[in-house]
């Protein structure tokens, strides 16, 4: 089975970069077959669609946060790496990481993702 967990800083400075982690057990995040996402539930609201990596390597991000963001990947560790740069408090928020076996676009639709993380609180804030 696919296991995700999400690790993260918990506080952040408005200004800084948001650095975070998804380490993947039970595949590779490397297979073809898997695509890694982001997303994102502030307080009060509902799902948001971040961005995706690829088992190749490929991203592709949310129109809205494709400036600030990028997601990269550490083989070596099994781990995927978001980071988005110049937070601000419209940036606390509860950050998952999904795996999907279908490349399906700004989803926030629960039932197209077979695993989840638990999510890790971050705030914005200084």
């Amino acid at each position: 089975q696919v296991q995700l967990q999400e690790s993260g800083p918990g506080l952040v400075k408005p200004s800084q970069t948001l650095s975070l982690t998804c380490t993947v057990s039970g595949a590779s995040i490397r297979t073809e077959t898997y695509f890694w996402n982001w997303l994102r539930q502030p307080p009060g609201k509902g799902l948001e669609w971040m961005g995706v990596i690829s088992g190749s390597g490929s991203a592709w991000y949310s129109p809205s946060l494709k400036n600030r963001l990028s997601i990269s990947r550490d083989t070596s560790k099994n781990q995927v790496t978001p980071q988005l740069l110049s937070v601000t408090p419209e940036d606390t928020a509860v950050y998952y990481c999904a795996e999907a076996k279908t490349f399906i676009m700004s989803s926030t639709t629960e039932g197209h993702y077979d695993e989840w993380g638990q999510g890790t609180q971050v705030t914005v804030s200084s």
